[in-house]
């Protein structure tokens, strides 16, 4: 059913449906005639707003869970609401402190992003996702650290300062010397390559010939390398952080909700993909229940904003999934502050 433009409704009806959407996302309980009547911000009785949510609930804007329950605003009736009548409030000066003081704290970029994700959980009181910058990490050093008779470490430390470790499982007892030699070869000559770019220039480099290295040596720099290039599709591309914040109280009513919801949140790789569709808005989205096939079954909203690179290129999406009943209007100017100030952060 198509819903009718908010200019089609008449002043009590607009201002009904307003006040039932408001006490909805305030409390997630179906709200009724009496309740309104007895709230005093109407100046009718109980039986003409209850006339007004029948035809509210006619054209598609309300729903009555149960016969006897009050109403409710469907999927439908929460975009008109968000798109037409929702006035945000912009960040506390708390709140901005909060998130400026979060992302500023000393690490890598990661870090950061993984920072970020806990830090919406924690504002919004839902799950916070942070979408990973699809960017592959240029070389600036590789180090082979001798742990054991036949294993090693593989430290890579990227131009951005980022560190990340690998175990490396060697053939047999190697010579110190061959793992330092392995190490300063790739530094001296990847530098400055991506993962991909290192892989294919170390290769193309053996197989010429055109290497002085010796035979473990060679093989070492081989594993080293690849350490990474092989699981660099099983990377997480999503870092979601704040999942048991689904499982409020008045979450327990609805647990298979929730549970389908939990298994959503298990496939990365669709998160991902809905949150893609933020990659290019100029502003924050909001995805509310129904309207994406993801989230259909478990009846959830995405709040999700990009966020850019010094040159103002997008890098990756970040953003917020619980119930349709978030406080979207606190929610998505938090959302934008946030994705402003990682921008600032990573630029």
């Amino acid at each position: 059913m198509t819903s009718p433009p908010l200019i089609d409704l008449t002043d009590r009806a607009r201002e009904i449906f307003r006040l039932v959407v408001e006490r909805y996302l305030d409390d997630g309980q179906p709200v009724g005639s009496k309740t309104l009547a007895g709230e005093g911000a109407l100046d009718l009785s109980p039986a003409s707003i209850r006339s007004v949510l029948a035809e509210l609930e006619n054209v598609g804007l309300l729903a009555a869970p149960h016969t006897s329950a009050g109403r409710m605003p469907t999927d439908t009736g929460l975009r008109l609401f968000v798109d037409g009548m929702m006035q945000v409030a912009e960040p506390s000066a708390e709140e901005r402190a909060a998130i400026r003081e979060k992302l500023g704290e000393p690490g890598t970029v990661e870090h950061a992003l993984e920072r970020t994700s806990a830090l919406l959980s924690d504002l919004s009181g839902a799950a916070g996702m942070v979408m990973v910058p699809r960017r592959e990490p240029r070389l600036s050093q590789l180090s082979l650290v001798p742990i054991a008779a036949n294993r090693a470490l593989a430290v890579l430390v990227g131009e951005d300062g980022q560190v990340e470790n690998r175990m490396l499982e060697l053939p047999g007892p190697i010579d110190v010397g061959a793992l330092q030699a392995a190490g300063n070869y790739a530094t001296a000559r990847l530098a400055g390559r991506t993962l991909p770019e290192a892989v294919a220039a170390i290769r193309n480099e053996i197989a010429s010939g055109r290497t002085r290295l010796d035979t473990a040596s060679r093989d070492l720099v081989e594993r080293g390398i690849a350490v990474w290039s092989e699981d660099a599709s099983q990377r997480p591309v999503l870092i979601v952080r704040g999942q048991a914040k689904l499982l409020d109280d008045s979450a327990m009513g609805d647990i298979e909700r929730v549970r389908s919801l939990l298994d959503e949140l298990e496939n990365k790789e669709s998160v991902a993909a809905l949150l893609d569709n933020a990659r290019e808005a100029d502003a924050t989205r909001i995805f509310i229940g129904s309207e994406n096939r993801l989230f259909s079954l478990s009846g959830s909203s995405v709040v999700a904003a990009p966020y850019r690179d010094r040159e103002g290129k997008v890098v990756g999406v970040l953003g917020v999934i619980g119930p349709t009943r978030l406080n979207y209007a606190r929610v998505v100017p938090m959302i934008d502050f946030t994705a402003n100030s990682l921008s600032k952060l990573i630029s």
